[in-house]
């Protein structure tokens, strides 16, 4: 914000709040310094609501109704040329006539001169490759200005400049040049203040009644420029502002940061080739001062001459030590406050800068680089920016500049990019649109973990849509996480009582050693969604298969003292791996089980470790927890197709498979049996897959 420190302050070492201005100011008088700021009177992109300046990033095109109008000028020895226009209240603004080099139809016409009707003002007919032979007539009009492509022509082509739209959006007062006839000044007073709308139709009409117009307006929609945040079409403005150098006018520059893109590791890759369209793309140097009142001030004054106009070629430059500065509310040094816009005296940059000039600096300014240089050096360049794909061409492109130019590095060595919020009708959510939901009922209703939880299952660089849907499901986990470990911890299990001597429990340690080694990955290819489905994958097997399996000979029904203990020491251990899994999608309720039986945070704790579990598990085949949860699945729905209990005793189960399979199933038959309450088990030897027959009791 645009506030004055006061006198007292200047000298004094900034506080911590004054610290990002200080960052944003003193960037850019490093610039300066370098020659890579730099003040220009320029064409530049205006927007009459706002009444500020507006950069190419800020920039969005809308489909809009319009009209092609074709209006004839008055070519060499009486031929009349046809031009197709879209904006004919620009006619007073126009300087040449531009065709395409290979077009046969206007090669004679390129060097000569014609008359702009209405105005009488001679224009130069010149060739460039921009223009298009298949619209319109194949001839363009070159107006000073109506869009981007007139800015390229007026300054590849040296044409001359006759601006009629002021800041106000509003025709100016005073004729350009060139029109000096007593008929042309009396055709612009008929604009003079109009809007560019109303300009339009007193235009048409002039030419209608001049002959001129030939035929009637043809509507046409087409892509019209505008302030994203603005509901008028852009105009275009000669104004004196500031720029930074990004390669839009540096081919060797533009490279350099081209080749800054391709030593950042994108996550996911695909969104390097939005970076690289834009930087390929950039016609022009990065617009960074505002006409606002809220901004970090530019922080420059300029003397004034003797008739008190300000000389812009001589900035005051503060000293670093008095940075944050506000020239509107501050004097620069060897002056005093009563000089200020007098003769001989100063006057202050009116403007501030642009929002991304000061975003850009994050890792700079969270690094502190000004108040702390040990930290700094420690901490830049950064590891990872996580940001949404739409500002790619703002935030991480201006954020590179910076970086690349200040500090020749890139500043971050990870760049992990989101997509947006969709809603019901897959439109993207923001605030300007009005269709935002207000989290704190969403986390009242399905808690922080679901909501987080659906927040993670989002694929980067992925548009999501809300659902409240895939909140509900993240809460079922969370709760089911809850009573797994209730039980889990309720049956005393202690990880280093007892070794895992089971095959079906080092099994499924060998399967949860895979499911670690898919998440660590997943996390450290910056995937949060796959390292979600791979953990959530696992523990719902987990609960689901192993824990069903192993529940009576955890609590000693069958198989000795060292099978319980096995299998106490595997559920333990499979517990606290999920929880460390689960914990960076899953705070909460990660941090309240782990907390039942260990000391500090689960966020402190180390990574699961595959080896160690691998190591655990020892030669264990992963598939004889499939092949046992295969079995037990089949006894679990004939007991629901019988509408029996879960608990209801299996007279038999009858198994046709191939000797691997029947082997695998060996290994963990004492198991099934148990938690399938199954008498007898036959097993035989079959080609093909396997093929389970259950025989309920005869009361069934």
């Amino acid at each position: 914000m645009r506030e004055g420190v006061g006198p007292g302050r200047a000298a004094a070492r900034p506080r911590e709040p004054f610290h990002t201005r200080e960052a944003a100011q003193r960037a850019f008088l490093d610039e300066l310094a370098r020659g890579d700021a730099y003040p220009a009177e320029a064409p530049t992109l205006w927007d009459v609501t706002f009444r500020t300046a507006v950069a190419q990033a800020e920039l969005e095109d809308r489909e809009r109704p319009g009209a092609y109008h074709r209006i004839g000028f008055h070519g060499p020895e009486g031929a009349t040329v046809l031009v197709d226009t879209t904006r004919p209240e620009l006619l007073p603004a126009c300087v040449a006539l531009v065709a395409h080099p290979d077009d046969e139809r206007y090669r004679d016409l390129v060097g000569t001169c014609v008359r702009t009707p209405l105005f009488g003002v001679e224009v130069p007919v010149v060739a460039h490759h921009l223009a298009a032979p298949d619209k319109g007539t194949g001839i363009a009009m070159v107006c000073t200005f109506g869009d981007t492509t007139d800015v390229t022509w007026w300054r590849e082509l040296r044409l001359a400049t006759r601006p009629v739209i002021g800041w106000d959006g509003r025709f100016l007062a005073t004729a350009p040049s060139g029109l000096t006839s007593p008929e042309a000044r009396a055709a612009y007073a008929e604009l003079a203040g109009a809007t560019a709308h109303t300009a339009r139709e007193r235009v048409v009409a002039l030419l209608r009644a001049d002959g001129a117009l030939r035929g009637e307006p043809r509507p046409v929609t087409h892509a019209v420029k505008f302030f994203e945040k603005g509901d008028k079409p852009l105009e275009i403005v000669t104004t004196r502002q500031w720029y930074v150098r990004n390669g839009g006018r540096d081919e060797r520059l533009r490279a350099a940061l081209l080749a800054r893109g391709a030593e950042l590791q994108w996550h996911p890759p695909h969104m390097k080739v939005r970076y690289d369209a834009w930087v390929g793309g950039l016609n022009g140097d990065w617009l960074i001062s505002r006409q606002r009142f809220f901004g970090v001030p530019v922080p420059l004054w300029y003397p004034l001459d003797g008739d008190g106009r300000p000389d812009h070629t001589r900035p005051i430059v503060p000293d670093a030590a008095a940075l944050p500065v506000d020239p509107s509310a501050q004097t620069p040094p060897g002056y005093a406050e009563h000089q200020r816009g007098e003769p001989h005296g100063f006057t202050g940059d009116p403007d501030v800068m642009d929002t991304w000039a000061t975003s850009s600096l994050t890792p700079q300014i969270a690094g502190r680089r000004l108040t702390d240089p040990e930290l700094f050096a420690g901490v830049f360049p950064m590891d990872l920016r996580p940001q949404a794909h739409e500002i790619i061409r703002t935030w991480l492109f201006a954020t590179v500049v910076r970086a690349h130019a200040g500090h020749g590095t890139l500043p971050w060595r990870h760049a992990a990019i989101s997509g947006w919020i969709l809603d019901p009708d897959r439109k993207k959510m923001s605030k300007s649109q009005g269709n935002t939901v207000t989290p704190t009922d969403l986390l009242d209703r399905h808690g922080s973990d679901a909501v987080r939880y659906w927040a993670a299952s989002a694929r980067p660089g992925t548009d999501t849509a809300f659902d409240v849907g895939r909140m509900k499901i993240g809460r079922r986990l969370a709760t089911k996480l809850l009573n797994v470990g209730k039980f889990v911890l309720g049956i005393g299990a202690d990880p280093g009582a007892a070794a895992v001597t089971e095959p079906l429990d080092r099994a499924l340690l060998a399967e949860l050693a895979t499911a670690v080694e898919e998440t660590t990955a997943a996390f450290d290819a910056f995937d949060h969604a796959r390292a979600l489905e791979s953990a959530e994958r696992f523990f719902w097997r987990f609960c689901d298969g192993y824990v069903e399996l192993v529940k009576a000979r955890a609590y000693g029904d069958h198989g000795g003292a060292a099978a319980r203990d096995s299998a106490r020491a595997t559920l333990h251990t499979a517990l606290d791996t999920v929880v460390r899994l689960l914990a960076p999608v899953l705070p909460f309720v990660t941090e309240e089980v782990r907390s039942w039986y260990a000391d500090g945070s689960v966020h402190r704790a180390a990574w699961p470790s595959a080896d160690a579990l691998r190591e655990l598990a020892g030669d264990a085949d992963p598939t004889v927890l499939a092949t046992a949860g295969e079995v037990i699945a089949h006894v679990r729905k004939a007991k629901s197709l019988a509408r029996l209990s879960l608990r209801a005793e299996v007279a038999a189960v009858e198994l046709w498979a191939p000797r691997e399979t029947l082997g695998r199933f060996a290994l963990a038959e004492r198991d099934v049996r148990a938690a399938g309450r199954v008498g007898t088990v036959a097993a035989r030897e079959a080609d093909g897959e396997l093929r389970v027959e259950v025989l309920l009791t005869p009361f069934h």
